[in-house]
């Protein structure tokens, strides 16, 4: 008996050790799991640290601009000119109008970098000899544009000395910044050693300052002034691609998961349907771009490069998105709210807008507000609809040309001046991220205050 008790009470003991070392097996491989989770979460999050870091890093010096400071003469014996035409007593609105335009004409067939040379020469140290083009270097190639258009509002100018702040090349941008290095000998630099020379003593005595970029914000982009490039109008394309996203992708995608999920029947054609949406919602976005160029722009004839074609073509990229979150969240709708309203009478269409759709509100309000940010990051199918032509102008309507935040992202990356755009490029991605975060935000926003309704 002994025997046995001591025989079973070792069989104890063994069991209990194989079961705590199973347990610590169990549990060794459950910290292991976790940690490995944590890692794989620390480590994606430090490469979107990382690329978050050196996007700012590269962007930041692109919201500020080098000003040059300059006394501009409007010298009588440079711009002979006439004085502006006067309407005379019985001169018809049609005659008047002529006569001016053919002085501004005049006004803007004269020599306007002579003015800008001899006011450069004037804040130059005395003795440096510089020839007219490397000075003229030094100054954006619209600064002459913006002299004449203050002659043109005040004629008054005539013979008179103003102060006016003009920007600087974008040559004479990446020599101050160190954009480019300055051991590289003169065959390999921007400017010539006369005009860095210059350029530095502008630093040196403030003639030229730092301030901030209004000008990437309030300006079209430029090919002739890259300095005085900005994002405007790519910004403005981008608003109305988004907003025909928005008042067609939400309401269609929304009313199309409601009818599938709530009153379509169960057959071959919405099986057949579903699969195909499902599909459409794995399908490259260059594709919708190539649907988009022979449906909208072959066939309809909309105008090319337009925000109502990539507005369209978002809107058919957007749709399975919206369409398969809003069926998610419906099906995750609980049967007895269905059956409670009914079994109070409600009719189906009652129970589906009066009971189901205000609880479903916040995650169809969230997944529409994702489609559409997801949306506008989208660059491939803007570009095979012609978006990526050089456009510098607003688009005040949908008809208008326009190019889109993405593209001109994509434009300014193959600028053959690296030096000076990719700052602007990674300054045009934070505008980007900003805006997504934006729309993310508010959905999250939104999101909160319908849940706390519901």
């Amino acid at each position: 008996m002994t025997d046995m008790l001591s025989t079973g009470h070792q069989a104890s003991i063994d069991r209990t050790r194989l079961i705590r070392a199973g347990l610590r097996k169990r549990h060794l491989s459950e910290n292991i799991f976790k940690g490995l989770g944590l890692a794989a979460i620390i480590l994606a999050l430090g490469f979107v640290a990382l690329l978050f870091v050196d996007i700012v890093r590269k962007g930041v010096p692109a919201f500020t601009q080098s000003n040059l400071h300059l006394a501009i003469t409007y010298d009588p014996a440079i711009l002979k000119i006439d004085p502006p035409p006067v309407r005379a007593a019985g001169q018809s609105d049609a005659d008047f109008q002529a006569a001016n335009l053919k002085w501004q004409r005049d006004l803007a067939m004269l020599n306007w970098n002579k003015v800008i040379e001899a006011s450069l020469r004037a804040a130059a140290p005395a003795g440096l000899e510089i020839d007219a083009k490397e000075l003229l270097s030094i100054a954006e190639t619209d600064a002459r544009h913006v002299v004449r258009e203050m002659f043109v509002a005040n004629p008054s100018l005539l013979g008179q000395t103003v102060e006016v702040e003009l920007l600087a090349s974008a040559n004479a941008v990446n020599w101050i910044r160190g954009n480019i290095d300055r051991s590289l000998g003169d065959a390999q630099q921007q400017l010539s050693a006369s005009a860095r020379t210059l350029i530095d003593e502008f630093v040196a005595n403030g003639t030229i300052t730092n301030g901030f970029a209004w000008s990437i914000f309030t300006n079209v982009d430029s090919r002739s002034a890259p300095a005085s490039a900005g994002l405007l109008g790519a910004f403005v394309g981008t608003l109305w691609m988004m907003l025909i996203v928005i008042v067609l992708a939400v309401p269609i995608g929304v009313a199309s998961a409601i009818y599938l999920e709530e009153f379509a029947p169960k057959s071959r054609i919405t099986d057949f349907i579903e699969v195909n949406i499902n599909n459409l919602a794995a399908v490259p976005s260059i594709v919708f771009g190539l649907l988009g160029a022979a449906a909208f722009i072959n066939y309809m004839h909309l105008p090319i490069s337009a925000p109502i074609v990539g507005g369209l073509v978002l809107t058919l990229m957007t749709l399975p998105t919206i369409i398969i979150a809003t069926r998610g969240a419906l099906l995750g709708v609980s049967p007895a709210l269905r059956q409670a309203a009914l079994g109070m009478g409600a009719s189906k269409t009652q129970m589906v807008f009066h009971h189901v759709l205000p609880v479903t509100f916040p995650s169809i309000l969230t997944a529409t507000i994702l489609g559409v940010a997801h949306a506008l990051g989208e660059t491939a199918p803007l570009l095979l609809i012609g978006m990526k032509a050089f456009v510098a102008a607003v688009p005040a309507t949908p008809l208008d040309q326009a190019t889109a935040l993405p593209v001109q992202i994509y434009l300014w990356q193959g600028n053959e001046n690296r030096n000076f755009f990719e700052p602007r490029t990674a300054a045009a991605i934070m505008v980007l991220l900003l805006v997504m975060i934006c729309l993310n935000g508010v959905a999250i926003y939104l999101r909160s205050r319908l849940e706390k309704r519901a």
